[in-house]
């Protein structure tokens, strides 16, 4: 007779990923450490260092703006270019809103320069204002360019690749849309 229950089960085993993989897939906790990271750096930058050397202005913002779009680009290179169309903006948004949070508390511990001056509670309107046009802009046109550069390079390898019914393929689910599926007809005898 046969066991529909067997005795003994198999053991499985799930793998988890790294704690840094398990990082760049969640967008929430990478826009977290981005905006965190964002505006301590900022507030470094400001507080120490000359503001009459264009070295050190120049050379600290690119900086600053070098890491805000490889961790953009890091979390984004986890999904396919469909879903950046809702995840970089929204990235951009999370990133801008723990931005202007981080501002709120230096500014109440009285730790957020702004200009020659530490800012006040009622500097943060137009703090969180720049912030969130900044921010939303700069990575929504990162990510397109990126995207952009993303596609014609996978297009490329796939033409080098002699693989052209694989772009024709690719195309055609691209540019159409998916046909009706109709019932079979029925042969007349």
């Amino acid at each position: 007779m046969a066991e529909f229950f067997p005795r003994t089960s198999a053991a499985w085993r799930v793998e988890q990923p790294h704690a840094l993989r398990r990082l760049t897939l969640s967008l929430t906790q990478m826009a977290l450490v981005t905006g965190i990271v964002m505006r301590l750096w900022r507030t470094y930058v400001l507080t120490h260092g000359s503001a009459d050397s264009w070295a050190w202005v120049g050379g600290t913002f690119l900086i600053g703006v070098a890491f805000l779009f490889l961790m953009c680009a890091i979390h984004l290179a986890n999904f396919t270019l469909r879903n950046w169309i809702w995840r970089a903006p929204l990235f951009a948004i999370f990133e801008s809103a723990t931005e202007v949070v981080m501002s709120l508390a230096l500014t109440t511990v009285g730790l957020e320069p702004l200009g020659a001056d530490m800012a006040e509670v009622s500097d943060l309107i137009p703090i969180a204002t720049r912030i969130f046009a900044w921010r939303i802009a700069g990575i929504i046109l990162f990510s397109l360019v990126l995207g952009v550069v993303v596609w014609a390079v996978r297009r490329m390898l796939l033409v080098a690749e002699d693989r052209s019914s694989t772009v024709a393929a690719v195309h055609r689910a691209t540019s159409e849309q998916p046909a009706a599926v109709e019932p079979p007809k029925e042969e007349s005898k």
